[in-house]
């Protein structure tokens, strides 16, 4: 069975799109990028806070998203020589735009009717609501999708993903698979180097690696509640965003630029580490995917702060770390189609196992 799958994370550089074959085994077959054209990602951006005509500008945004997917699902198609015919369905994550399961919603906008349409292809989305209407965070939803992936190996392990936000899965031989959001990953890196350099990332963390950290800065970052509190949780950029980090640094005398974006890459550290060591001390390796296990900056402070654990990108384990996400909503297409259910409890504290996904036919 041939299904696809489309990530668009919080970090709005672009879609990802996955082909996956799922039988007894998982294989990705062929993967396509589409960068995100920059006025979609400053009106995704925009919606992500309250404005004027909001609902509107919301459902032409959506438009736009699933068109950019069709269009990328049938590059992909071409180039791989596959018919549409052959794809049992497409895995849609759509954009978040709010995500606040303490008030009892989530909201990822992405059109899957206007997609199916598009693509004549049956089309799974809206994952998350189903989860935050049985009590759970809705977030996040990659665990089982890891464990299905790892839990061969036989060891006590952690999958990290470094999006726009971290979140870790924590996988033991002897226990269920459980995890959370661990706090900022790449979103206030990605956003201070915009403000100050004009770059949308800064790559291999080289600018941070320039840096010094400034200790008064991170102990003020590191005291919001939110670190404080162990799983099940998520979080979004309805908590960390620039003002938030604006409101740290009035209370500085001063700083360089470059110190700040050193900071920043301590606070995702630590606050990935930090959360390891207390949900599952002993781990015995780190597996990294997500846009992270690029910042050599990152990856090496990681290890430096686990020395007794084995840090390494999912590549080592032989899948790509760009491709996790959209390989994991292909796979969760598949669940739901199977009626198999998708959610933990044990990581997003929903009432009990649920069927995630809605379904548009084609």
């Amino acid at each position: 069975m041939l299904y696809i799958g489309v990530m668009s994370g919080t970090s709005l550089d672009g879609l990802d799109i996955a082909l996956i074959e799922q039988d007894e085994q998982l294989r990705l077959l062929a993967t396509h990028y589409i960068p995100m054209p920059a006025d979609l990602r400053q009106e995704l951006l925009g919606l992500c806070a309250s404005g004027p005509d909001e609902i509107a500008r919301a459902c032409l945004a959506e438009n736009r998203w699933a068109t950019l997917a069709a269009e990328g699902i049938a590059h992909l198609l071409a180039a791989q020589g596959v018919p549409a015919e052959a794809i049992r369905a497409i895995g849609s994550h759509g954009q978040t735009v709010r995500h606040e399961p303490a008030r009892g919603f989530t909201v990822q906008i992405g059109n899957p009717a206007l997609l199916a349409e598009l693509t004549g292809i049956c089309v799974v989305g809206d994952f998350r609501r189903r989860d935050v209407a049985a009590g759970g965070q809705g977030a996040p939803l990659v665990p089982a999708f890891h464990d299905a992936l790892f839990s061969h190996l036989g060891q006590r392990l952690a999958v990290l993903n470094v999006g726009g936000f971290s979140n870790l899965s924590l996988i033991d031989p002897v226990t269920p698979v459980h995890g959370f959001d661990c706090g900022p990953g790449n979103v206030l890196l990605d956003a201070w180097i915009e403000r100050k350099r004009g770059l949308p990332f800064d790559a291999d963390g080289a600018w941070a690696a320039r840096g010094q950290v400034i200790d008064e800065l991170l102990g003020r970052l590191l005291a919001d509640p939110f670190f404080a509190g162990s799983g099940p949780k998520s979080t979004g950029r309805e908590v960390f965003n620039l003002p938030w980090l604006d409101g740290h640094l009035s209370a500085l005398a001063s700083y360089r630029d470059e110190d700040v974006q050193a900071t920043l890459l301590e606070l995702t550290a630590r606050s990935i580490v930090d959360s390891l060591s207390n949900a599952q001390p002993g781990t015995q390796a780190l597996l990294v995917c997500g846009g992270g296990a690029r910042n050599g900056a990152l990856m090496r402070r990681l290890a430096e702060l686990l020395p007794a654990t084995q840090v390494a990108s999912t590549a080592a384990y032989g899948i790509d770390p760009d491709w996790v996400e959209a390989m994991a909503f292909a796979w969760l297409a598949h669940c739901c189609l199977e009626r198999i259910p998708a959610n933990r409890p044990s990581v997003t504290a929903a009432k009990g196992l649920r069927i995630l996904g809605a379904i548009y036919p084609a």
